[in-house]
This record gives C-alpha cells, structure tokens and sequence, in this order.
C-alpha cells in the first residue's frame, strides 16, 4: 500500500478515506488489487484539509470505508463528500452495517455509488468500471431513456384506510393480468412503493433484498440491468420490485426519482401495477399523473369515507382531475344484503362518486393465502373474491387490447 503522507498524495489518481482503514482489511486488498501503489488513504479531517489544496484535483477515485461508528461524524462526512463532488472526483461508499437513512443522505450529498461490506467478490472493481465508463456523465442526468418503449398500461393502487386489502387486491391483480398476458405474450410487474410496510414480498413469498435499495438509491445512475437485477420473479412469471429491506422514510425519493422508476418499468412491461403507500406523499401525484387509472380502495365504514373525503378534498385544492380515479368498494355487502347494499348506495352519493367493483369479502382464505404468500388463483380459485378480481383483470386487460388494437 502506499504512503498516506500528503507528497505521496499528490502522485496518485485513487484514495480511501476511512476513520482507520485497518478496520476494512478487504478494502486494503481489493485497491491494492486495482490500483497497485498508487493510492493513498486520508482520515476523515485529512481529507477534508487535503480537498482544499491543489494537488487534490489529480484525484480522479475515492472510496470513502465507513460502519456504524462514524455516525456521529455525519457532518465531516458529508462535507467531505460535497469537497469531492464539487471537485467531479467519483466516489463509492463502503459501508458496513450503516443506517439507510444516512446512507442515503450521504448520496444525497454527492457520492455516486455504494458497496457492502465485507466486500463482495470483484464489486469494487465492478464499481470502478461502472463510475469510469460514465465518467463524461452529468452526476444527475435526465430520466433514463430505454430502447423497448412498450409505453405500458400502468395501474396504482392505493388503500385510503388500514386493513381495507389494498395490497392483496394489487397482488391478485397483478396476478390475473400476468396470467392473462401469457398467452399474448406480454409481461406484467408490480411496484411496492410502500418504502415502510409494504407487504408485496409477503403475500408473494419473496425475499426483500439490498438490491432495491441500492437501485432506489441510485435512480440517476438506473440502466436495465440495474432495474431487473433489483427485481425478483414469481413462479417465473410476474417481476416484482419489493419494498427495500429496512424500514425508510417515504420521502426517501424524489418525485423526479419516483418517476425515472416508473418510466422504467412502463418501457420494460405491458402492464405496471403500483402498490401505493397509505399516506399521501409530495410524489402521490407523480404516481396519479402517470397512471392511466388510480384504484382507491375503501370499505363500508365512516373512517373509509372520511378518508376519501378527506383525499377528494385534497385533490380538488390543488386542481387534480379525479377523472383517473376509480373507487374499489372491498369487503361491499352480498347481494341478498339489501340493507348493506342501500348503506353502500348512500356512501357513494354522499361522496358523490361510483364504485368500479364490489369486492366481496373472501374470508379465512384470503388471509391464509397471504400467510403462505400464494395468490388467490394459486390457493382458493373458488373464492368469491378471486372471480370478482378474474372478472376486473380480464376487463382492463380485454380494454387494453382494444386499445391497443385502435391504435395500430
């Protein structure tokens, strides 16, 4: 390894930065891998002295090691990492057992890319490659642009109250519509944007990986292999993007970044469903504008109406069109229920809207599906809920075919 000194410094193009670079042995191997003798290694201060001279614009590389430790630090941290951008030097985070909040606060201030540790086999050469081949590249550029361009249908869906079955009608949605498309030769995804309790990995029985951080992380650097490696595929069919591992804030993107995710996905699949977190976020209306329709999904009580009053309100004041919305009655009264069925008739015109379907309630089954992470056409195909949700899915997908075929 090279000298740490400050002339020494001045000779070479890549540096670590770490509390105490000892603690990161696999760090130590990897560079001396990749650039030989010529790195050096600076301490937090050093760094941040160093980056105000000179010779510090011949540094072109910059792994920046940290753990749970240098969390109180966040500050020279982050100044740092700001000297470095403002200086176009590339930089890669190595972090072990870091929170995600401050991970992504510290690409928020300028490093370009990150990698665990222990290091996996070649990722840090993998990264150099990657940050070398988009050298010339803006640190934010615009939305990526894919070749595919299949301009696909894109449904979200969101629960306007907690327990109403949101998830497990985008699910089985979701589900339907990649049974459908098979046939037609068309792919079908679903998006858990529910960044803190989202439940699509669950009721699909899928891991949550650090992939999807990594990918929501880095939106700016986003290509296709980054977006299909993040995602994960049910029974070899529907892809699924799940909620990142940890628990993260729901402003963890930007409605800048929640778009590029979005415009992926709709040029790489014929249908995008969208399971939208509860609460209503500065990027809700990023996902309603790029919708072609918005399921709102709400029960037969008063919390349920006065959250869709509460959201058609909303909405209003801030000159939304509803004209994509359409309201999902779940757990809607039997059809031998009339006193159900006038309660349901009052709530809607109370609200003055129209459900699009009457989700029946499917009972234990429902829930026992979810607990073995099986959609309903996998489990209980003679449940009511299923044919209700069969019927919708073949509706929008035989619409989307009629569209499609209007516009050859």
């Amino acid at each position: 390894m090279s000298s740490t000194d400050e002339d020494q410094l001045q000779k070479v193009c890549a540096c670590t930065i770490a509390r105490d670079i000892h603690d990161f042995d696999l760090l130590i191997e990897d560079m001396d891998a990749i650039f030989h003798e010529d790195w050096g290694n600076l301490t937090f201060p050093e760094a941040h002295a160093f980056l105000d001279t000179q010779e510090a614009r011949d540094l072109e590389f910059l792994a920046i090691a940290l753990d749970d430790k240098d969390q109180r630090n966040v500050s020279l941290i982050s100044s740092v990492i700001e000297k470095a951008s403002a200086l176009n030097i590339r930089m890669v985070l190595i972090a072990e057992a870091l929170s995600p909040i401050l991970l992504h606060q510290l690409l928020r201030a300028g490093a370009n890319d990150f990698v665990p540790y222990p290091l996996p086999e070649s990722a840090l050469q993998d990264a150099v490659n990657k940050l070398q081949k988009s050298d010339a590249a803006p640190l934010v550029p615009a939305p990526t642009q894919t070749p595919s361009g299949k301009q696909g249908t894109i449904f979200a869906v969101h629960a306007l109250a907690g327990g109403v079955g949101g998830t497990n009608f985008a699910v089985n949605l979701a589900w339907e519509l990649c049974r459908m498309a098979e046939g037609a030769k068309k792919t079908v995804c679903i998006l858990d944007f529910d960044f803190q309790s989202g439940a699509v990995s669950t009721y699909l029985d899928l891991a949550r990986t650090e992939k999807v951080y990594e990918l929501l992380s880095q939106t700016s650097n986003m290509d296709e292999d980054a977006f299909f490696a993040a995602m994960q595929k049910f029974q070899d069919k529907l892809h699924v993007l799940t909620a990142p591992s940890d628990m993260l804030p729901l402003d963890l993107l930007t409605p800048d970044e929640i778009e590029r995710v979005i415009t992926m996905a709709r040029d790489q699949f014929d249908f995008v469903i969208i399971d939208m977190p509860r609460t209503v976020v500065h990027w809700t209306e990023t996902v309603l504008n790029m919708a072609d329709l918005y399921f709102a999904v709400l029960e037969l009580d008063l919390r349920s109406a006065q959250n869709a009053l509460r959201m058609i309100r909303a909405m209003k004041a801030d000159g939304i069109s509803l004209d994509k919305y359409r309201f999902i009655l779940s757990r809607a009264p039997k059809f031998t229920d009339l006193s159900g069925k006038a309660r349901a008739k009052r709530m809607a015109e109370s609200l003055d809207i129209s459900f699009a379907v009457n989700l029946p309630d499917g009972g234990t089954q429902v829930r026992d599906a979810n607990d073995h992470g099986l959609p309903l056409a996998e489990y209980a195909v003679k449940n009511p809920l299923y044919k209700e949700i069969n019927k919708f899915a073949r509706a929008l997908f035989d619409a989307s075919e009629t569209t499609a075929i209007a516009a050859e």
